[in-house]
Formats: C-alpha cells, structure tokens, sequence
C-alpha cells in the first residue's frame, strides 16, 4: 500500500495559491487516474486507486497545512502504513519557479507542513516530491504573503505541462521506481 499526500489549505480562499501546489498536482493526478476526493474520518479527502496490484491512497488533509502530520499519522495508523509508503507533494521556496525535486530525506527546512508530519511520524526518512515557486527577496511577513498568494494566470499556464510530467513521476513511483531513479530522471 502506498500514500500520496498533497499539502495545502482548505478553503476557496486558498485555491490556486502557492502554498496549495500539492493539492493541486494530486487533484491533476487524480483526474488523469479518474478518481475524486471523498470526506474521510482521518482528517482528510481522500481517493483509493489501484495500479498494478498495489492500492494507492491519494490524500489531501483537511487540518490545515500547519497540522499535515495530523492526516499522515492517522493513514499510517489505520491502514498499517510506514514512512517508507510516503510520498507527500509540496510547495518549495528554495526552488526555482517550476522546477521539480525528488528529495528521499531531510529536515523540514522551514516548511510547516513538513514540520508537523516530522513530528508526527518521528522521522525525516521519507520521500517528497518539492514544487519549485521561487523565493521573494523580503521580509518574513512577505514571505507569508507571498505562498498564501495566488498564482498569475500566466505562472498557471506553466503548471499544466509540469503536472503532466508529475503525473508521470507519480506513476514510476507507484510502480517501483526508487528515490534515486525519480531524481535521476526528474529532478532539475
């Protein structure tokens, strides 16, 4: 059993906004695997596919990003999950704007959704997948201003290609691809 968790904020007032990149790419994989979300008692929506004899959660937490960790421990508990069957789709400051990373392990680097589910889980060791948005040059609070805003329609124009060729890297891993081979081949 493998689970995908696409971070982001509920809420219409944070469609389409920096911060909700992962729910985003989920929602386009999801389409492109013709699946919808549903309400679930774990705090999230979720959508249960199957692809290759290996049954595949996509999960988008319903808790806020701060609390994500919340929803991964709760999929982890219930269906006897590990960290290892984790991969969580989020955005990424430090990355140029578009640009992909596979990364196996690592701190949270400032990141709150990746923070909570650190703290939830007890480990660093699992698999993201970070969304490049760029970073402003301000202050702190800009910074906040700057994920909760939404994207032009011009940087939406790009992401439609890129959630293509997510959708692709998903599938690789579902199918077996390891950290190593996903970064060799879309990381960049």
């Amino acid at each position: 059993m493998k689970f995908i968790f696409g971070l982001g904020n509920i809420g219409k007032q944070y469609d389409q906004t920096r911060h909700n990149i992962g729910f985003m790419a989920l929602d386009h994989f999801a389409e492109s695997q013709g699946v919808s979300f549903t309400p679930t008692k774990l705090f999230a929506s979720a959508a249960k596919l199957q692809i290759d004899g290996e049954t595949v959660w996509l999960v988008k937490p319903t808790t806020y990003m701060n609390d994500s960790g919340q929803a991964v421990r709760a999929f982890l508990d219930f269906y006897g999950g590990t960290a290892d069957d984790l991969l969580i789709l989020h955005d990424d400051l430090d990355s140029d704007f578009g640009k992909l990373r596979f990364r196996a392990k690592g701190s949270a680097g400032g990141h709150n959704g990746l923070k909570s589910i650190i703290a939830h889980t007890g480990t660093q060791n699992f698999l993201r997948l970070k969304f490049g948005i760029a970073h402003p040059e301000h202050t702190h609070e800009a910074v906040i201003k700057y994920v909760l805003g939404k994207f032009s329609k011009e940087d939406l124009a790009h992401w439609d290609d890129i959630f293509q060729k997510t959708d692709q890297a998903l599938l690789d891993w579902i199918k077996g691809a390891d950290a190593a081979a996903l970064s060799n081949r879309y990381n960049g």
